[in-house]
């Protein structure tokens, strides 16, 4: 086994396809402001190109695109968690996603059966993808 050089992420960007691009984006704008995460860019439709909103920090490249897909089915279980700076974080990402239209699934919390201080909120997006903030540290 190789050793990997682990100081990047692992996974370079997701894309999502969304039902209603416009009304998505209104939620994730709202949902993932308190986590930092804002829209970086739009690609506009073109001849092979579907249009895309992509998400990120900002001084960083975006990691997270939705997709104007309306036909697209999400597969059950499909799992989406942002990394939070604190548990502040987590608790207005909660709110900020119920606000904009999101189904709680779990209120923000200790979360032990992952490990001793993670602490999470999970709620499902327009799209049925289930959305988690997290927060690993006291």
């Amino acid at each position: 086994m190789t050793s990997l050089d682990r100081t990047g992420s692992q996974i370079d960007h997701l894309n999502f396809g969304v039902h209603d691009l416009a009304a998505s984006a209104e939620f994730y704008s709202a949902a993932l402001e308190p986590l930092g995460v804002t829209e970086i860019m739009r690609v506009p439709v073109g001849p092979d190109q579907l249009a895309m909103i992509a998400f990120g920090w900002a001084a960083v490249k975006p990691f997270f695109w939705i997709v104007d897909a309306p036909g697209s089915r999400i597969g059950p279980h499909t799992h989406l968690a942002f990394s939070a700076p604190d548990r502040a974080s987590v608790d207005a990402f909660h709110v900020a996603a119920l606000a904009a239209g999101a189904t709680e699934l779990r209120a923000p919390g200790l979360q032990p059966e992952y490990h001793a201080t993670y602490y999470g909120s999970f709620v499902r997006d327009l799209n049925g993808i289930d959305l988690e903030a997290v927060c690993h540290h006291d």
